[in-house]
């Protein structure tokens, strides 16, 4: 077997602090990978053929540094750049333009959203991040995210089962989210 995907753990910050996170990312965590560390990552990834998709996530990977120069340098690469991001990530300073930045380069963005009723985000993960989720969709939905690029959604239980399978949730979440939000994506993910 050969390496396809390169997943790279950016950063233990982000700007929320979500119950279920597996790393334990909030806005007080402050690991970041350091320079030597992530070159030695971009050599890999251009020298190993094999890796087709550099899957990029944190915390908030977006909110290291050297984020955009990481996908600069990996879609000059030829690799195609996943970005698992929350959302939120847009409406917080000096984060006004990701939304672009990302459609310029063809990221496909992996959103984490919990749920479509905005009850559901905000017991995992505080009040009003769900309207951020919304506006931040509605931003990249703006840029041809959702049709042209990709959009796929994450569905992140609170308990430890899921109340539907895979392409029912699915089915619930492209028919509210398009309905309440006028939002589309391509898939969603459980």
């Amino acid at each position: 077997a050969c390496l396809t995907i390169f997943q790279i753990n950016l950063c233990r910050w982000c700007n929320q602090a979500c119950r279920h996170c597996h790393v334990d990312a909030s806005p007080q965590r402050t690991e970041m990978m350091n320079r030597e560390t992530l070159e030695k990552c971009l050599q890999i990834i251009a020298e190993v053929s094999s890796i087709t998709t550099v899957d990029i996530t944190g915390g908030a990977p977006e909110g290291h540094p050297l984020f955009r120069e990481l996908v600069t340098r990996a879609r000059h690469a030829g690799k195609h750049v996943m970005d698992r991001c929350n959302l939120t990530i847009f409406s917080e300073p000096g984060h006004e333009d990701l939304a672009d930045f990302l459609a310029a380069h063809q990221v496909e963005v992996v959103a984490s959203l919990p749920h479509f009723a905005e009850h559901r985000p905000a017991s995992q993960r505080g009040s009003g991040v769900f309207a951020r989720s919304i506006a931040g969709l509605r931003k990249l939905n703006a840029l041809g995210y959702g049709s042209r690029l990709a959009l796929n959604l994450v569905y992140n239980p609170s308990g430890v089962f899921l109340r539907s399978n895979q392409l029912q949730l699915e089915r619930e979440f492209r028919e509210k989210l398009l309905a309440d939000h006028v939002v589309t994506f391509n898939h969603l993910y459980c």
